[in-house]
């Protein structure tokens, strides 16, 4: 069944189940296309600038990083229920050292209007164009989340990604 538009806020409550749960898979590609997925638990969505946004949080010790600081975009992917060991793989390899799609059978396929694939496995897609990225001030920021969420100092850049088109599988959210 081909994936249809969805309304972007009715994808939402799905997405944060994946978000609080195994996780999505942040999609990006570098200048030679090679895609790599990468497991996001932290990210939210609203309105910034007259523009619906994709925050994804990715810290700069990542190979997801240096792909996303290459290119202009992202997807993010949500998995369907029992591929939790595919988050969990996508989430603790590097794409560094190993090739996730493969290991996972997940498939790359085009995505509408991102240079970045989707998979073609999950069930809710979002595409992506940054168009902004902030790091974290660590001075900035509340004391008990500096202390249990960056204990080695390896603090988040946050991709701000205006969402292009939201689709997928409605009887599966």
């Amino acid at each position: 069944m081909p994936k249809q538009d969805l309304e972007f806020t009715a994808a939402w409550p799905r997405t944060l189940a994946a978000l609080e749960q195994e996780g999505a898979l942040l999609v990006a590609a570098g200048k030679d296309g090679k895609a790599n997925p990468m497991t996001i638990g932290w990210g939210t969505v609203g309105n910034i600038w007259g523009r619906r946004v994709f925050i994804a949080l990715v810290r700069p010790s990542r190979y997801t990083y240096g792909l996303l600081e290459e290119t202009t975009d992202f997807t993010v992917n949500v998995l369907p229920a029992g591929r939790e060991r595919d988050a969990l793989l996508c989430g603790t390899r590097s794409g560094r050292d190993c090739d996730k799609l493969a290991e996972c059978g997940l498939t790359a396929v085009p995505a509408r209007h991102v240079q970045a694939p989707v998979l073609a496995e999950c069930i809710l897609h979002y595409e992506c164009r940054v168009v902004h990225r902030n790091d974290v001030v660590p001075a900035a920021l509340a004391p008990e989340i500096r202390e249990s969420c960056y204990p080695e100092g390896d603090y988040h850049r946050l991709f701000f990604g205006e969402v292009l088109a939201t689709y997928g599988d409605p009887d599966a959210l």
